[in-house]
């Protein structure tokens, strides 16, 4: 019997492999119950290219005082940094990555403020 942590590792290998036969870069998502996680990887998988979490000190200054970083508005927000942050080194056009994790919530609010950013997957 797998554990729903295997299980969703299981899932997220799945995606990678497929991503990796496009030859693309891919825009990953981990989420945990307080913060929310996005990294731009390269093709090859060798280097982060971008990065932006909730963990980041100026993110919390802009979550405010209460500095919650697992919800939907704060996924959002670190969406459309990831895309600033990617359209910055040069990325248009990315593959995402959810990692195993449900298209719903906290990662549907990310990818959709990244792609209003203007980051195309």
């Amino acid at each position: 019997m797998l554990t729903k942590k295997e299980q969703r590792l299981r899932r997220a290998r799945q995606t990678r492999i497929r991503i990796a036969q496009q030859g693309a870069v891919r825009l990953t998502v981990n989420r945990t119950n307080l913060h929310i996680y996005a990294n731009v990887i390269s093709a090859d998988g060798g280097r982060v290219l971008a990065s932006a979490s909730t963990a980041e000190k100026e993110v919390r200054a802009q979550l405010g005082a209460s500095g919650k970083g697992g919800n939907a508005a704060a996924a959002a927000i670190i969406g459309k940094r990831i895309a600033e942050k990617a359209k910055a080194a040069g990325i248009e056009k990315v593959a995402f990555d959810r990692a195993g994790f449900a298209y719903h919530g906290r990662v549907k609010a990310l990818a959709d403020a990244a792609r209003e950013a203007g980051l195309q997957f």
